[in-house]
């Protein structure tokens, strides 16, 4: 995409921080990084969101995310590491080409918790939720 920021650094046109490059995924440090370290990790062809990616596109990108998660815990050594991948804007997706976060946190890391935001569901609720999606 010509307007896709993402795919401006993959051609070279915006300069990146680059950890990791093969032929089909690129990995390089996020300018607004949540800790020292923070990678994204993202597919060199354009794809908007999970919903749109190969999924063994998918799944090697995983594999190169484990790849960036090991070598930061290896160097780095932070107390864990976040993955996260968000799809579409309201779930919190800034830029619309499919990427994965590794995030290393550390003793000074800010979290926020989701845990005051969860739901409970009763027990017919969550059996009509399963039975609605279970895959046939």
């Amino acid at each position: 995409m010509d307007d896709c920021i993402f795919c401006k650094i993959i051609k070279g046109e915006i300069p990146s921080y680059k950890v990791y490059e093969d032929d089909k995924v690129i990995a390089f440090l996020d300018v607004n990084p949540l800790s020292k370290g923070h990678t994204l990790v993202l597919p060199k062809q354009h794809f908007e969101t999970v919903l749109d990616i190969p999924s063994d596109l998918y799944s090697y990108l995983a594999q190169v995310v484990q790849k960036v998660a090991k070598n930061l815990n290896e160097k780095y050594k932070p107390e864990g590491i976040l993955i996260n991948q968000n799809n579409g804007e309201r779930a919190g997706q800034v830029i619309p080409h499919v990427h994965i976060h590794v995030k290393p946190i550390y003793k000074d890391t800010q979290m926020v918790s989701e845990a005051s935001l969860r739901k409970s569901f009763t027990k017919e609720e969550m059996e009509s939720f399963a039975k609605e999606l279970a895959f046939k």
